[in-house]
């Protein structure tokens, strides 16, 4: 015969389950999301986390997926793979996620989708550019950004037709990014028939480019094309200034050179360097304005493309779970591989190709910043406004 106090804890239990709210594991369909939200890379987990939010309260109040409210769980890897492979690892084992989303740095990334992959955990990728990381055609793995071997193809027509240049340096961070970036611009040089003079990487963290820029300076390129993040790429072009070291021009690889943080810390010599750019406000994506005037309203701050994939991964996330049999990572992986959708960042459809496996295409850009203001340059039939160039650094920088 039962006790009165097993019957009343039993009551109590029931009680608890039907009426206190996130009691039962079915209230929230759960999804981890890995950025860096401390460490060097901060500034890109923080414009990103807040397009995550963003795109997440809207989605929820509109109903969530399948009924339910989708809740994201952030895990903070540092900007350090050794913390991210834990993270990952957290997300899945302790935390029980249906998918996982996010992923900034590709040094990061290509830990936490072999994590995934080992998990048989779906991973949708939205910034992380390696090419590495979908060229394992890893099934679970699925990429809404391109691979940084895309990055230069707008870059490349406006080298071509405007520029022309003879000479490049290519400077770049030293890990996976840095790596696949430099590759691909390098092969971007040979297809222009444009001479590398210095082509040279350095390592994460680097607190001083005076000797490297000295080379770039007796190399003498028309060009430099660099693949920075936020506190190497201002420290670049700040000691850039200070040497005197004036090409044709300056390229960012994207990354840290279209971060309004860029411009904020060093405006003078910020001013009318160029950068690849995967997305902008104005171009004909449904909801791409909106988003950018949203988000300015809401944190009183501009955002550009690394937080454009963020918001619109929100979408693709809350589509892939809405469109899937059952919550079981088999059905959300095959969800994710019939997604084909348009977004604020573009159109977005999971296919094989130049040997890699999901992953999508979007078309790429290049951006200048102007007077304070980062713009469209290329394609003219784009632009928000006229390219600056030529370019006397000398006037420019006294």
């Amino acid at each position: 015969m039962m006790n009165k106090g097993f019957c009343f804890l039993a009551c109590l239990t029931i009680f608890v389950c039907l009426v206190v709210p996130n009691a039962s594991p079915q209230d929230s369909i759960k999804v981890g999301i890995i950025l860096p939200l401390t460490g060097e890379q901060a500034a890109f987990g923080e414009i990103e986390k807040n397009s995550f939010e963003m795109g997440l309260e809207e989605v929820n109040a509109a109903g969530g997926v399948k009924g339910k409210k989708m809740e994201f769980i952030y895990g903070d890897d540092a900007g350090k793979p050794e913390i991210a492979r834990s993270v990952a690892e957290k997300l899945i084992r302790t935390d029980k996620v249906v998918m996982l989303g996010g992923g900034y740095g590709s040094s990061e990334t290509v830990v936490t989708t072999e994590v995934a992959q080992q998990n048989k955990i779906p991973f949708l990728v939205n910034t992380a550019a390696a090419d590495k990381i979908t060229e394992r055609r890893w099934e679970y793995v699925f990429r809404l950004n391109p691979p940084a071997s895309d990055y230069p193809e707008g870059l490349e027509s406006f080298l071509f037709e405007v520029v022309k240049p003879k000479t490049a340096a290519i400077l770049f961070v030293d890990n996976e990014f840095g790596n696949s970036s430099a590759k691909s611009f390098d092969l971007t040089c040979q297809r222009l028939d444009i001479e590398v003079v210095l082509k040279e990487g350095y390592p994460r963290g680097e607190a001083d480019f005076k000797a490297l820029l000295t080379k770039v300076k007796q190399a003498n390129p028309d060009l430099v094309h660099m693949t920075s993040y936020i506190t190497d790429g201002t420290l670049l072009m700040k000691q850039a200034m200070e040497l005197g070291v004036t090409p044709k021009l300056f390229v960012g690889g994207g990354a840290g050179f279209t971060l309004p943080d860029f411009q904020r810390a060093v405006p003078k010599a910020a001013n009318l360097v160029f950068s690849s750019t995967l997305w902008y406000q104005t171009l004909p994506y449904p909801g791409a304005n909106e988003y950018y005037n949203k988000y300015l309203k809401v944190f009183g701050k501009e955002t550009e493309y690394h937080g454009a994939e963020a918001y619109a991964a929100v979408y693709v996330i809350a589509d892939v779970l809405e469109r899937t049999k059952s919550l079981s990572a088999e059905d959300v992986r095959q969800a994710l591989a019939e997604t084909n959708m348009k977004t604020v960042f573009g159109p977005v459809k999971f296919e094989s190709f130049w040997g890699m496996l999901n992953q999508s295409k979007v078309p790429t850009y290049v951006v200048q910043w102007i007077d304070g203001k980062l713009e469209l340059v290329w394609p003219k039939e784009v632009a928000s406004r006229d390219y600056v160039y030529p370019i006397e650094w000398d006037k420019i920088w006294k």
